[in-house]
């Protein structure tokens, strides 16, 4: 088994970007409470992250086919070594990463 280390950057116009696998949340959350308090639904674009704030906006890339995404960063998470971003199940069929149930992404931030 390969470990996929999350690579980080930030560039000059005050971006950062993190490279590593995405997942996204099974059925079982619906309708229950993240992290910052509001109710789980699999129809927004929201997704969970170790450390950037509430309320984020992260541009997510799937690099195998190149679709990217805005999600809003509302629960904490995965908690699975190598993923970096746990998305909605809406985020990841926009991706098309469903099939795939994990994939390589680049996320995309604005560093405050």
């Amino acid at each position: 088994m390969i470990a996929l280390l999350a690579i980080s950057s930030i560039s000059a116009c005050g971006y950062a970007t993190q490279k590593g696998m995405a997942s996204f949340y099974s059925d079982y959350y619906e309708g229950k409470t993240t992290a910052n308090g509001e109710i789980f639904r699999h129809n927004k674009n929201t997704a969970a992250h170790k450390t950037l704030p509430f309320g984020t906006k992260v541009e997510v890339t799937n690099l195998k086919n190149n679709q990217s995404i805005v999600v809003r960063i509302n629960d904490r998470g995965p908690f699975v070594k190598g993923r970096i971003i746990d998305l909605t199940k809406s985020a990841a069929k926009d991706l098309g990463m469903i099939g795939d149930g994990v994939t390589k992404v680049k996320i995309r931030y604005k560093k405050k």
